[in-house]
């Protein structure tokens, strides 16, 4: 009886030591800003973005990131904000900003995410899950902001592997007329050159025709080339590109924008535990995870995984420590992702996707580099004048 009573009186001062600590809760508080500027009609019925895009990926690893926390003491909010404007974006950023957010994770464009680095305190951390403009890693650089969605020039060099793996090395580039399309077609001219591949013809799209009834005249007469292996599409938003595939003058395959299409995320991949996260992510939003939800999730699970390490959540730490040696993200790809030091890219496999299946994920074997193999993908450190670490 008398160790009993000594057991018991040791084990509830155990507890009462135990108390403080518990209730002592470590609060991380992240923002989500969220501005996509309206796109206007397309002339293909495309199957609209969610309107969600980005906010459930972020929910989901808010979730997951509670999962972690309980057990260490540590709770994850997130603050979130709709805009309707990149003003709106801009003031919404000031207001968490002033309210002691000094975490951030944005889906929004380079201009929005641009304005929103030129109003950020000076400790404030922003993870860009949204604008995959090459600039952003090239030369307009802040010490203070990373990127979770890979660059245009990442995704196109995973296209550029493949084509030249396959020795489909002559190919048929159509771009759209909008900035985006821009951009993804001189990404990929870039590509081009890099992996030996010659571009038979570059044709802009200029055309306003309605090809749900004309595909099958019009886009056989616009593709009438010689010889080429491939037809890569710059169509970022669908206008008149779903229509390309199996109306090419000569039957050749559709890669790019459409077709087969380099990705950060798709509901095919099911591999490296990729089917669990599909899962849940299903449970919680009701429809399939998609590109800027991966990347809104990495980013938010990076933080967590961050200050899972770091025992805080100070942004300068966070920061410094996703940048360094020690960071990992298991982030359901088949490879630990980690940050590139000079221009906060996180490096990530690219999958390969058509809408009913995986066909590959890049990189492939037999492109090195000294360092790591994903830098393959995108601009290496001597082709970026960014250097926010050190």
């Amino acid at each position: 009886m008398v160790f009993c009573n000594r057991l018991l009186a040791a084990t509830l001062a155990t507890l009462i030591i135990a108390l403080p600590a518990q209730a002592d809760t470590l609060t991380v508080r992240i923002g989500y800003l969220h501005w996509i500027p309206d796109q206007g009609p397309v002339l293909s019925n495309v199957i609209p973005a969610p309107e969600d895009s980005g906010l459930r990926g972020a929910d989901l690893a808010i979730a997951d990131n509670r999962t972690t926390g309980k057990f260490l003491g540590q709770n994850y909010l997130l603050e979130q904000r709709i805009s309707d404007s990149q003003a709106d974006t801009v003031a919404a950023f000031e207001s968490l900003q002033k309210a002691g957010i000094d975490l951030f994770v944005v889906n929004a464009p380079a201009s929005a995410l641009t304005a929103l680095v030129n109003a950020a305190d000076e400790h404030t951390l922003l993870m860009n899950a949204g604008a995959k403009d090459d600039d952003l890693r090239t030369d307009e650089c802040h010490p203070n902001l990373v990127h979770t969605i890979p660059s245009y020039s990442m995704l196109t060099d995973a296209l550029g592997q493949w084509l030249n793996q396959r020795r489909w090395q002559q190919v048929f580039m159509i771009t759209g007329p909008t900035d985006e399309d821009q951009a993804w077609a001189q990404a990929f001219r870039r590509s081009a050159k890099r992996f030996g591949l010659d571009l038979v013809a570059d044709k802009p799209w200029t055309f306003d025709t309605d090809l749900r009834r004309m595909a099958s005249k019009e886009l056989p007469v616009f593709t009438q080339h010689g010889d080429y292996d491939a037809v890569v599409v710059a169509d970022v938003h669908g206008d008149f590109g779903e229509y390309v595939p199996f109306n090419t003058w000569l039957p050749r395959p559709v890669v790019g924008t459409q077709g087969m299409s380099p990705v950060a995320w798709h509901r095919v991949v099911e591999s490296w535990g990729a089917a669990q996260l599909q899962k849940r992510f299903s449970d919680l939003a009701d429809r399939n995870m998609n590109n800027e939800d991966y990347a809104a999730w990495a980013a938010v699970r990076s933080i967590g995984t961050a200050v899972t390490q770091l025992g805080e959540a100070n942004p300068t730490s966070i920061r410094n420590f996703l940048l360094g040696d020690q960071f990992q993200l298991a982030g359901f790809k088949g490879r630990k992702l980690t940050y590139r030091s000079w221009n906060g890219q996180l490096r990530q496999p690219i999958p390969l996707v058509h809408p009913r299946g995986l066909v590959a994920q890049a990189p492939f074997d037999g492109y090195l580099h000294p360092n790591s193999q994903m830098d393959t993908l995108g601009f290496d450190e001597p082709e970026s004048t960014c250097r926010i670490s050190g």
